[in-house]
């Protein structure tokens, strides 16, 4: 399931339809940036091969081209071959239909579900698609971090001063650039009993990036099962906030049966892989999919899977 043999060359080709463009219509970084709505030292980071998230400047890009009808046919069939290794499981379902609801009515939303069970990777998938700024976090990250992790995101020049001076920024992005849906993943390490500060700094996103009353962005934020609980104890004022919210229950029997459909198990195999994709203790869709990925380094995708392969395969993974 890796793409990024598909990544890697998309990102060239669409720096070069990119440039062709801007020479023959004349245009500098400034002009086309505006075009695009990105800056011109994100344009010129992006074409330097400096910027940190060029996926998001090449979404840009494409959605221009093709307004424009400039995008080649075989740019389309590039990124749908992509999207196509989806598995649109019960829960993904779920986590893009509150990304869309939350996108589309400027509402905020939370996500939350054990580690392995596709939130990053539905929400990878979600931010692919138009107007979507996605931030992962971790525990070392500082109320700077985020807010310059935002900046990034969006493309916005990395800003210096005040947190305070930098989110107003950021606001006006939301308030021109209405429409958009800011993604925050592993929200929970931003909260605890001790600092709450981040949180509130998504709080004051959402709370002023408004116009006469009417809301300009959606947030979606998401991390593990007790991060709603946190919201309520520590962050009641966004907690109140939330209307739309979706716990995650995990795989289903059919859904592991539906997935493996196009593989020789054997029946004592299909139930091992079964139980590990469902098991709610130590079952998830990592674990049945990391399996999967070992047991093809030991027989062909078209030979026939048994219990002994499924656990020379185990042997390989850190169980």
């Amino acid at each position: 399931m890796n793409t990024a043999a598909k990544v890697y060359p998309l990102k060239k080709d669409i720096s070069t339809l990119a440039l062709e463009y801007m020479r023959r219509h004349d245009l500098d970084n400034e002009a086309f940036g505006k075009m695009i709505k990105y800056s011109r030292t994100a344009l010129s980071q992006y074409f330097s091969g400096k910027y940190t998230n060029p996926k998001n400047v090449e979404k840009a890009i494409i959605s221009f081209f093709k307004a424009e009808g400039e995008l080649p046919e075989e740019f389309q069939l590039s990124v749908t071959a992509e999207r196509s290794k989806f598995y649109l499981s019960r829960d993904a379902k779920e986590i893009i239909g509150l990304c869309q609801t939350c996108q589309d009515d400027r509402d905020l939303g939370v996500i939350c579900g054990k580690t392995g069970y596709g939130k990053t990777y539905t929400l990878k998938q979600y931010a692919k698609t138009d107007h979507v700024c996605y931030i992962e976090c971790d525990d070392t990250m500082s109320s700077k971090d985020l807010v310059e992790a935002i900046e990034e995101g969006l493309g916005l020049p990395i800003m210096y001063g005040t947190i305070a001076k930098r989110l107003k920024h950021i606001r006006e992005f939301f308030i021109i650039n209405e429409g958009y849906l800011l993604i925050i993943d592993e929200a929970d390490k931003l909260l605890s009993k001790h600092t709450q500060k981040k949180m509130e700094i998504l709080r004051s996103i959402y709370d002023k990036s408004e116009i006469d009353a009417e809301k300009k962005v959606g947030i979606v934020i998401s991390g593990e099962p007790n991060l709603i609980k946190m919201l309520n104890v520590y962050l009641p004022r966004f907690a109140n906030r939330v209307k739309n919210k979706h716990p995650l229950n995990g795989l289903t029997r059919k859904e592991v049966e539906e997935y493996l459909s196009g593989y020789n198990f054997t029946n004592d195999a299909m139930e091992e892989m079964i139980q590990r994709g469902t098991n709610q203790k130590s079952g998830c869709f990592r674990l049945l999919d990391f399996t999967l990925d070992n047991i093809f380094k030991l027989v062909s995708r078209d030979g026939e899977i048994t219990l002994d392969i499924i656990r020379q395969a185990s042997r390989m993974m850190m169980l």
